[in-house]
């Protein structure tokens, strides 16, 4: 598909300072668009000008992305970028983690989302959403994930029926990337590797400028074959996925991969018991 040139194109990016968005704020700078991050955290390595922002912070980040529009002097492309993972077990009721993925993950894109709402919409601009495999297709021991990103995308859904006239909006579903996101997972004892197979950064971030620059606005785009494979499995049958995704889970308590996390020890309890 063709893709319009990025030179002269104004794009915010939160998480900017993270694995995804410093390669993001480099690759949409190297087509020559003129790049503004937010991050919680900027790093004086920034590939681009970076703002100090906390997303969950309703006061802050419409001053912020205020200060970012007018420094671009308007804004063509917002990539709704930041967000975090960690261990949330769906049996157990919610606390602090999970109140965070979801205030990041979710509530931290609409607040900033709704701060650029009327330069996009005066810009004909689009949203690009990077969303996750897990948004359609969830793993055990990580439902605030799952949950955050799920609904970012019900949230994209509604934002393209409201906006649709004058903004495109675009799910991006990346699957696993070596990342610190999974690091509170691992150290939790509940990594999931090999419930999911890695892919390169690299397809990730052309995803995303297909995303931001295709002619016409697409709707979901995955970032490899085999995520597009199960994009399209986990839509249309559901039920083989949630198979696919047990047996699997299966394996690696068999495996013992989580023997030792707390967290998991009712899992683990469950499935000894029901191969007795």
């Amino acid at each position: 598909m063709s893709r319009r040139d990025a030179t002269g194109m104004r794009v915010l990016v939160t998480g900017a300072s993270g694995t995804f968005g410093r390669a993001l704020c480099a690759a949409f700078a190297a087509q020559g668009a003129h790049v503004v991050g937010l991050d919680l955290a900027p790093r004086d390595d920034d590939p681009v000008e970076v703002l100090a922002c906390d997303v969950t912070d309703d006061e802050a980040v419409p001053r912020v992305v205020a200060e970012a529009v007018a420094r671009l002097g308007g804004l063509d492309i917002l990539v709704n970028n930041a967000g975090i993972g960690g261990p949330a077990p769906a049996e157990l009721a919610p606390g602090d983690e999970v109140r965070r993925q979801l205030d990041i993950n979710l509530l931290g894109t609409w607040r900033v989302t709704a701060a650029c709402t009327d330069a996009l919409v005066a810009s004909r601009g689009r949203i690009v959403m990077v969303a996750s495999r897990m948004a359609v297709m969830q793993l055990p021991l990580a439902a605030a994930y799952g949950a955050s990103k799920r609904a970012m995308v019900a949230y994209a859904d509604a934002l393209r029926l409201e906006l649709g006239t004058h903004v495109g909006v675009t799910c991006v579903y990346p699957s696993s990337v070596r990342s610190p996101i999974h690091d509170s997972t691992a150290a939790a004892g509940l990594s999931l590797e090999g419930m999911s197979a890695y892919e390169p950064l690299e397809g990730v971030v052309d995803a995303v400028l297909l995303a931001a620059l295709s002619r016409r606005p697409r709707r979901d785009v995955p970032t490899t074959r085999r995520g597009a494979v199960e994009l399209l499995l986990a839509r249309h049958l559901p039920t083989l996925t949630d198979r696919i995704v047990a047996r699997t889970f299966a394996e690696r308590l068999n495996a013992g991969a989580f023997d030792g996390a707390a967290l998991a020890a009712r899992a683990i309890a469950r499935h000894r018991e029901s191969l007795r």
